[in-house]
């Protein structure tokens, strides 16, 4: 997993290994709870911060998300994304700040052009009062100097929907009816005050019980781990967990693709614009940004996690699903219960670590071949290639694309733009691919490695699969068994 502090990076994964190997133990009860508390702060002196009672505080409710609770101050909340209220005090609660290089001019432009009275001289330069400022930006346009800064909190710069504020106490809040759960803002913040219910414990619970769980990998997966680590490899080291088997949803990619395209191609006939339905950040822009959009103009093709996770739940009647990959809003797209049969579970790929580091198992080549998916699905993980692949569904049933208009919107502020054009009927282009994450799920925030170092390994991965076509593969499947429709009608 990428954040900007790799030692928080540890901290917050070993937590969740530790919670892990407490529940494979039998012993995730209050008792050991407190004992790990101790263990990984031990004190007398503080690890990390300036308090060892703050740093037991913030470890008590990283231990709650790693149950899949929410935090204790915040137990009504039904949002994936969670604020840790301790760990959240570090940075500026004032937006605009003036600076060294402020030479208290005789012009005072700064103080002139503000109209709510925020600005006031000091002993040695000008001063903003944060009770009292906007945030208009209008000081700092005005400095001849530029010595007056806006310092945007890091969280509230990486949502794309303004979906973060703050208290009069600096803490950071999210409002749920804005948020669409892409997660951007947990790896932006340096201190780790933000993190999201975490379903490691359940996993264990199931495998424990004997049920028959099946891992579901994210087609962005191929690369996450170098060019040596194979889907067949990674098939391997999640047996080795206790999982029963691992399916890649590329081949619900495919699942996508097809169904996808027969709804484009009554759409193009028509003259209506459609968009897709993988991301699904990009959904919960739709819902509670674009709700008319979301209504009038969503494909209604399920994505293909809850493909996969629906033709498993038919063919292997009783069997438990978990989707992993590098996207936080999969578990809020789990949880909507207006999608029947999909993914029970979802893990990011730092969690899997941490889960696999718990039975003390790691990835290793293997030279087994492992490949269900079509190349076309197997490219859903990158910008434009949901549309690729519905394109190439079109043009093996003979269907004329050359017209076709295309937006690839990749990234909150492209995704965000799109849609506006699309409610003011100002979009040029029929159909819009929508990812929130900038380079496609790839990029997804809780990647493994750095985007660069994924793509690489990724194409010496990809160059290895086949040339079958999209149709052609899922003619080997019981696409009749399971509906692809979002609202499970066959």
């Amino acid at each position: 997993m990428v954040t900007n502090d790799e030692s928080m990076n540890r901290f917050k994964h070993n937590i969740m290994e530790q919670v892990c190997r407490l529940e494979w133990d039998g012993k995730n009860d209050p008792e050991h709870i407190e004992e790990l508390i101790l263990k990984i702060i031990p004190g007398p002196k503080p690890s990390y911060r300036c308090c060892v009672y703050k740093e037991r505080e913030i470890v008590r409710q990283r231990i709650r998300l790693a149950q899949a609770k929410n935090p204790s101050y915040n137990p009504d909340s039904e949002n994936i994304v969670q604020v840790i209220d301790p760990a959240c005090d570090e940075c500026p609660i004032s937006a605009y700040s003036v600076t060294d290089n402020c030479r208290f001019c005789m012009g005072k432009a700064c103080l002139n052009s503000c109209k709510f009275g925020a600005i006031t001289p000091g002993d040695t330069h000008m001063h903003i009062d944060p009770a009292k400022c906007k945030e208009c930006g209008m000081c700092a346009n005005a400095c001849p100097y530029n010595a007056i800064v806006h310092l945007e909190r890091p969280c509230k710069k990486a949502c794309p929907v303004g979906a973060i504020t703050y208290d009069e106490y600096g803490y950071c809040k999210i409002d749920e009816d804005k948020c669409i759960q892409c997660g951007h803002c947990i790896h932006s913040c340096p201190f780790a005050a933000i993190g999201s219910k975490t379903f490691l414990v359940d996993i264990i619970k199931e495998i424990k019980a004997g049920k028959e769980v099946i891992a579901m990998c994210a087609p962005a997966t191929e690369g996450q781990f170098g060019e040596d680590i194979s889907m067949a490899s990674i098939k391997e080291g999640l047996k080795k967990i206790g999982f029963a088997d691992m399916v890649e949803v590329g081949l619900g990619g495919d699942m996508t693709a097809a169904y996808e395209s027969e709804e484009w191609t009554e759409a193009f006939e028509k003259g209506h614009k459609m968009t897709t339905s993988c991301c699904p950040a990009f959904i919960n822009m739709l819902k509670k940004h674009f709700p008319d959009q979301y209504r009038d103009n969503m494909s209604s093709t399920v994505s293909p996690m809850c493909a996969i996770s629906r033709y498993l739940k038919a063919t292997r009647p009783g069997c438990v699903t978990v989707f992993v990959g590098p996207c936080i809003a999969k578990k809020s797209e789990a949880q909507d219960k207006s999608i029947p049969g999909n993914a029970d579970y979802v893990v990011t790929y730092g969690e899997l670590r941490a889960l696999m580091r718990s039975k003390d198992i790691k990835f290793e080549p293997v030279s087994d071949e492992y490949q269900e998916s079509s190349i076309w699905g197997k490219r859903f993980a990158t910008s434009g290639g949901v549309a690729n692949a519905v394109i190439e569904c079109m043009q093996e049933r003979g269907v004329d694309t050359s017209q076709l208009k295309l937006l690839r919107a990749a990234g909150g502020a492209e995704c965000k733009k799109a849609l506006t054009l699309l409610k003011v009927g100002k979009l040029p282009e029929d159909f819009v691919e929508g990812m929130v994450c900038p380079g496609g799920c790839v990029g997804g925030p809780s990647r493994h490695k750095h985007y660069t170092e994924i793509t690489k390994a990724r194409e010496t991965l990809l160059s290895k699969a086949d040339d079958r076509k999209v149709l052609e593969n899922l003619k080997n499947y019981p696409m009749d068994k399971f509906s692809m429709h979002r609202d499970g009608h066959m």
